[in-house]
């Protein structure tokens, strides 16, 4: 599977309690924070979700390093 590092680039406010559970399931909560995570269904649903207030960036390899 391939890994993707998600980073929040947006603040949450403004946006409705849905968005910002979303983005709290995801690792993240604050402008500038990144999590890693397994490409899976239930990611991208999230991501589509929230996808005005991040960043998707798929990384190279199981070990979490971009090249």
């Amino acid at each position: 599977m391939t890994t993707v590092r998600v980073t929040q680039t947006r603040s949450t406010i403004g946006q409705t309690r849905a968005h910002e559970g979303t983005l709290r399931a995801l690792g993240l909560g604050r402008i500038g924070k990144s999590a890693e995570h397994e490409q899976s269904p239930s990611l991208e649903g999230q991501l589509r979700h929230v996808a005005h207030l991040v960043t998707v960036t798929p990384l190279d390899g199981a070990n979490g390093k971009d090249d």
